[in-house]
């Protein structure tokens, strides 16, 4: 739960920091919010392989975290969380611009991207070379 509410500040957090750059509209600071949370998200969920820290001795090395929470297990409440949040968002980005369709658009392909990466299909896929772990002869 206190990851969940982490989610929520952090999105509150972006919000604020766009808000109070002098010369960013509203609308713009959704919009800047929304990319920022889609594009960090993607990053820290799906492209990053293993733990920040030592303590697994490289056990989680070749998955991503979004394949480590839950141990991997589909359709968690975490994971459900962690899909409806980009929507959500989405959602407040494309009505707090007023249906633009320039936002709308910028908006959408980074939060399709990163909903098709937490697809059940996709878990453990490497696309292009991306997060392919290296073979140990050649490290």
């Amino acid at each position: 739960m206190g990851a969940w509410i982490t989610n929520i500040v952090l999105i509150c957090l972006i919000k604020i920091v766009f808000g109070i750059i002098p010369g960013i509209s509203p609308e713009l600071s959704w919009t800047m919010t929304t990319l920022t949370y889609n594009i960090g998200s993607y990053i820290m969920f799906h492209a990053v392989t293993g733990v920040p820290f030592e303590f697994s001795q490289g056990a989680f090395d070749g998955i991503t975290l979004w394949e480590q929470i839950d141990g991997g297990e589909q359709f968690t409440a975490t994971r459900k969380y962690l899909t409806t949040v980009p929507i959500v968002l989405f959602f407040l980005c494309t009505h707090y611009t007023n249906y633009a369709p320039l936002t709308l658009a910028v908006t959408f392909v980074p939060t399709i991207i990163n909903l098709i990466a937490k697809l059940p299909v996709m878990h453990q896929v490497r696309l292009f070379d991306i997060n392919q772990k290296l073979d140990p002869g050649l490290e």
